[in-house]
């Protein structure tokens, strides 16, 4: 089956999920490759299986390169422990799951891999670049090209929301996020990747040391009954992926060249990885 045609039995199957973006009604039919809302505003599939929701372009700074280094370096196991992390909060019961800023893919198709096959996925990121990529994965999930801002999904229809290193909007998660559902929100610690930010970044350097303190404040400020649960971990990292290692990240933005190639020629055997799953239930106060 081609991948316009799956994603349309998808929407078939799923037409509730997913609400207009110009006059937010609940989308109440698909018309051939076209999600049909009653106002008759319509989105349409592209050839590749994906929805593009953005009602204006903006730019990514992810481009394909980075978004190809980081998809290597994902399916080398550098996010094992993370995606483990979310799989184990799941419940055995099937799951309406929502990746937000799913990037290219590879976490949400690992957590689905844990599952039993009978969740309902999607996963949308505001990188088109990233948003075709995932529609390359063996992956029954569903993914779109969404602003954050502005979710394209209806009121409280998913029971997991996860939210891997992407920034928050945590009205719309209230919104969304079905009585009784969760979130699960992953955000790096200081010494996430520290192998590469030290070599990269001299001491002085304002990018040498990461600080999460105003994130998870935020979040606590938001969800005061979340639980928290640290996960470290090293990685080896094979000669051959290392120059993608350097890529994947927005370290490099800001880097020197001299330096980029100086730790090109000494790669390192292994890298951290160290991040806080924060993990909520939003009440009824929240919404």
């Amino acid at each position: 089956m081609k991948k316009i045609d799956r994603a349309a039995a998808f929407l078939g199957q799923h037409v509730g999920l997913f609400r207009c973006p110009v006059c937010h009604d609940p989308y109440d039919h698909v018309a051939e490759h076209s999600l049909v809302c009653p106002q008759g505003h319509n989105v349409d599939l592209s050839k590749k299986g994906m929805l593009y929701f953005m009602q204006r372009a903006v730019a990514s700074e992810y481009d394909d390169a980075m978004l190809a280094a980081r998809r290597r370096m994902l399916q080398a196991g550098l996010f094992t422990g993370i995606t483990d992390a979310f799989a184990a909060h799941l419940p055995a019961t099937p799951q309406t799951i929502l990746d937000v800023g799913c990037g290219e893919g590879t976490p949400l198709a690992a957590v689905l891999a844990h599952r039993n096959g009978h969740d309902t996925a999607v996963g949308f990121d505001i990188s088109k670049p990233g948003i075709n990529l995932a529609t390359q994965l063996d992956t029954k999930a569903f993914f779109c090209v969404a602003d954050l801002a502005q979710m394209p999904f209806t009121d409280q229809q998913f029971t997991a929301v996860l939210d891997l290193f992407s920034p928050s909007a945590y009205k719309e998660f209230n919104r969304i996020i079905a009585p009784g559902g969760q979130l699960l929100k992953v955000i790096p610690n200081a010494d996430y990747l520290i192998e590469l930010r030290q070599a990269i970044f001299p001491a002085g350097n304002a990018h040498a040391q990461y600080d999460n303190s105003n994130v998870l404040e935020l979040f606590k400020q938001h969800y005061p009954q979340a639980t928290s649960e640290r996960i470290r971990y090293q990685v080896p990292v094979a000669p051959e992926r290392f120059a993608d290692l350097m890529l994947m990240t927005p370290m490099h933005w800001g880097a020197n060249q001299d330096r980029l190639d100086q730790v090109a020629a000494q790669p390192f055997p292994a890298i951290t990885v160290d991040v806080t799953l924060l993990c909520a239930q939003p009440s009824e106060v929240n919404r």
